[in-house]
């Protein structure tokens, strides 16, 4: 996306747009499999094509889309500037981009990962990236910074519902569990200014999970994995967002990308889907 000294703060543009479409947000997933399912070749001219029929199927329809950047790198420079181009395709159809990086390190290269994915002006530039803080939160300082500077958006793994994930996330100490102290960390990174908009630093935490942490000073958004074929429901979101319902955004990948390679069927799932899940306005109590 263009960088522009002007860009509202990331939080503040989310809400916005989950006002106007609602809270699904779909993702662009091209594993091999899909690729072969919708007749397509496992290569750069396949990725391409599978990226341009998803663009076209929902990203006018809501607040967010997730491209899942491994499938991209998988083929190399070619695969990343594919990636570029549906960054690119997600601001033009007024959707706001997530890239699903997971990126997490420390120091210096922290603060590169940071300027390939935040910075103004790089052809990688998002409007939100997932990072991973199992190096501690506070290695991800440089991704704050620069989230802070260029208006954009984190979304911290905190409770994920993938089944290795329950010894360390669940995990007890003083501060209660590991997932717990992130949300906290995170929700003091959004509550410094004190004045009351949305905060743009967002965590993770998955549909599914059974012992997900409280988010009611988190004072940001939630990205929510794990919906429709993963088993979680819209009973489960309920629960799981609390107060944070509002500014949860719920992704949903596999179950519309299975309706391609058709882009009417596509568009006819994510309408169902956004009808379903939209909660402006709407009690977070199940």
């Amino acid at each position: 996306m263009t960088g522009t000294a002007s860009r509202a703060p990331f939080g503040t543009r989310l809400r916005s747009a989950i006002d106007d479409r609602g809270n699904l947000c779909v993702g662009i997933d091209p594993h091999p499999a899909l690729l072969r399912s919708w007749g397509l070749g496992t290569d750069p001219a396949g990725l391409a094509e599978f990226s341009r029929r998803s663009l076209e199927a929902f990203a006018d329809l809501v607040p967010a889309v997730k491209p899942q950047v491994a499938f991209f790198e998988e083929y190399g420079s070619a695969g990343l500037a594919v990636l570029e181009e549906v960054l690119g395709g997600i601001g033009e159809a007024g959707a706001l981009s997530v890239a699903d990086a997971k990126r997490g390190d420390i120091g210096s290269t922290m603060a590169g990962y940071a300027r390939a994915w935040l910075r103004d002006g790089s052809p990688l530039a998002c409007d939100a990236l997932t990072v991973s803080p199992y190096l501690g939160v506070g290695s991800l300082e440089p991704a704050f910074d620069m989230a802070g500077e260029t208006g954009r958006g984190l979304f911290v793994l905190a409770r994920t519902s993938n089944p290795e994930a329950g010894a360390l996330q669940g995990s007890t100490g003083p501060a209660g569990t590991v997932a717990q102290s992130v949300v906290d960390q995170v929700g003091l990174r959004n509550t410094r200014d004190g004045d009351g908009t949305p905060g743009s630093f967002g965590v993770v935490v998955g549909a599914t999970v059974a012992d997900p942490p409280r988010l009611d000073a988190l004072s940001g958004p939630v990205l929510m994995p794990g919906v429709g074929e993963q088993g979680g429901t819209l009973a489960d979101v309920r629960r799981i967002a609390g107060p944070a319902l509002g500014d949860t955004l719920v992704n949903v990948s596999r179950h519309v990308l299975r309706a391609g390679p058709d882009v009417g069927a596509m568009r006819a799932t994510v309408v169902e889907l956004a009808s379903q899940y939209r909660f402006s306005g709407d009690s977070p109590v199940a």
